[in-house]
């Protein structure tokens, strides 16, 4: 079969991320070059190496290019196959992004797998994993996978160390699924994640959002020992069957109130945008919702990466999306049949 020739200068490693998953599900091979061409640091980083090592392993498939700083990589599928595996990323890479990258192709597999991951479970660049259990994962259960994901230990940025559990029912069919409409503001929380730091920090932290976004459901918990320092401040809010998290984790040379701050506006923000679905939810969608060959849903202004994203999705199969603005700036993400 010929290989799909895609670019991936547009975009960042989403773009490799999606495409793995894709070759897994169609036996399709692809030729991707200028990977994170746009980047700081173009090139395979150790996390995306990590995808491209798992998903070789997973489908018994082969890799040319599969080496750090590699801009070029060609990528050749076999079938996705049930088993128990473990995957260390050896930095704090995104556990999460790489349980996503991989969950498609073992919800196609002939049997229940589990996964354990190591890495990071809290880093900027990524849903924590507070947001795939209790944002992404929900949907996915009404689309039928049967998925379950455990926090074994918090692995914060730059020091990683963490790992998480994932047990996984094969699926037969995906359900499509139409969000387009939010539910009533059920509750909201706010939860300030903290290890080796004074609780001082934490507690300006959880003081500042909370003078933007007051509720009665606020805590700071101390994480379990581990590598490194972390901070985290996470807000939930709850809208019938959907939640949104939004996030800020600390970095030097910024005031744990301004991030405090930060998380909390983000939820105003999206509270106010009246979209069921949040930016980095709709971006995550894309695919399972490709995969059931239909689906809608409403988000606020799309994050960068949906376009590229959409554009590796309709690479490999014969659909389409539409993007078209809706009603107080929100927009509305549609795919069916090309």
């Amino acid at each position: 079969m010929k290989s799909l020739q895609l670019d991936g200068s547009g975009g960042g490693g989403q773009m490799l991320r999606s495409a793995l998953s894709l070759a897994m599900l169609t036996g399709q091979p692809f030729r991707m070059t200028r990977i994170r061409g746009k980047r700081p640091k173009p090139g395979l980083m150790r996390q995306h190496l990590t995808c491209v090592k798992a998903a070789c392993e997973i489908s018994g498939g082969t890799a040319d290019g599969a080496e750090i700083g590699s801009t070029e990589l060609v990528f050749r599928a076999g079938t996705p196959r049930a088993g128990d595996y473990h995957f260390a990323i050896g930095t704090a890479g995104s556990t999460g992004l790489l349980f996503q990258t991989l969950l498609p192709a073992l919800l196609a597999a002939d049997g229940p797998s589990t996964l354990r991951l190591e890495g990071g479970t809290h880093n900027p660049l990524a849903p924590p994993f507070e947001f795939l259990d209790r944002v992404y994962l929900p949907v996915l259960r009404r689309m039928g996978a049967e998925v379950e994901i455990e926090l074994l230990a918090s692995g914060f940025a730059p020091a990683g160390g963490g790992a998480i559990a994932c047990r996984i029912q094969p699926l037969k069919a995906w359900q499509p699924l139409d969000l387009v409409e939010r539910g009533e503001r059920t509750g909201t929380r706010i939860r300030v994640l903290t290890r080796h730091l004074p609780l001082s920090i934490a507690g300006r932290m959880l003081d500042s959002a909370l003078e933007l976004l007051p509720c009665k459901d606020a805590t700071v918990e101390n994480r379990e020992p581990g590598p490194g320092a972390g901070l985290c401040c996470l807000v939930e809010t709850e809208f019938g069957d959907l939640r949104e998290i939004t996030s800020s984790f600390g970095e030097r040379g910024v005031t744990a109130e301004r991030l405090g701050r930060n998380a909390a506006k983000r939820m105003q923000d999206f509270i106010g945008s009246r979209a069921p679905v949040g930016r980095c939810l709709a971006d995550q969608l894309l695919l399972p919702f490709a995969l059931a060959g239909q689906g809608r849903l409403h988000t606020m202004a799309l994050d960068a990466h949906v376009p590229t994203n959409i554009h590796v999705i309709e690479k490999f199969l014969p659909l389409r999306f539409t993007i078209d603005k809706s009603e107080r700036g929100t927009n509305r993400i549609e795919v069916g049949p090309r």
